[in-house]
């Protein structure tokens, strides 16, 4: 099930939030430091992550799934969020550099067809980068955050998804090894603490980050779910009422073998 859009806004809103965010953007941002004249797609609840690089990549532009709705981004200025079907991406096959999945795979109720759909929007140099909540660390744990909610991941695990959704991972990182608490101790102290935590702790991290490159090379792309809804089938049946299904002029073939 989908995190709603309002908390989701309203916890980045929140020092817990804006310090969570520092500490993931930072390994975001090492794994993809120059994106000069790339589009980049946020895709899930990614815009806190997509400022960034505003200015810097060629096309900056956000995907929010209808289930968690969407709130207008960036706050001036032309908007750059559609709100979409996660299993239907409103985008030109092979149209994008980099794909930015956060707040996503963890609540995808169409996971496959959402990776699916990631694959094929993808150029094929393209590269995804997941960010999902560790299931050893801390966050997963604690229904306060939204990293409290959903299907949390292993390394392993986050790795065989990419595998079978036709990526090959090629880096990781890890981020969030300050516990989950609004004490302002903690919060002044995340930067020490983030040091620290990777360290010598690296495995109980809130989040995994796994990027990944698409395979051009193992299976060609199905059917889009908008053309098999456009199919025309024959029931089989007396001679009349299959005349009746036939296509008219203009219209797609039938294909009696569906």
């Amino acid at each position: 099930m989908w995190s709603d859009v309002v908390d989701l806004n309203e916890f980045y809103r929140r020092p817990l939030g804006q310090a969570a965010r520092r500490m993931i953007q930072r390994r975001i941002q090492e794994i993809w430091p120059d994106l000069r004249g790339m589009s980049l797609l946020g895709l899930g609840y990614a815009t806190p992550y997509l400022r960034a690089y505003q200015g810097q990549a060629r096309r900056v532009f956000a995907a929010m799934p209808a289930r968690q709705g969407v709130v207008p981004w960036p706050p001036n200025g032309p908007g750059l969020v559609a709100l979409t079907d996660e299993g239907e991406l409103p985008f030109e096959d092979r149209s994008i550099d980099r794909l930015l999945m956060v707040h996503a795979v963890e609540h995808g109720e169409q996971l496959r067809a959402m990776m699916r759909e990631a694959w094929r929007v993808l150029s094929d140099s393209g590269r995804i980068l997941i960010v999902v909540p560790n299931r050893r660390g801390i966050w997963a744990r604690l229904e306060r955050t939204p990293f409290g909610h959903g299907l949390p991941y292993t390394h392993r695990q986050a790795r065989k998804l990419l595998q079978d959704s036709l990526f090959t991972p090629v880096d990781a990182g890890r981020a969030l090894y300050i516990p989950p608490s609004r004490r302002r101790f903690v919060l002044t102290s995340a930067s020490a603490v983030e040091r620290i935590g990777h360290r010598l702790f690296p495995t109980f991290s809130g989040v995994l980050l796994l990027e990944a490159i698409k395979q051009i090379y193992a299976a060609a792309p199905t059917a889009s779910v908008a053309t098999a809804r456009r199919r025309f089938v024959v029931i089989p049946g007396n001679a009349a009422s299959a005349r009746s299904s036939a296509p008219q002029n203009g219209d797609e073939p039938s294909n009696p073998s569906c």
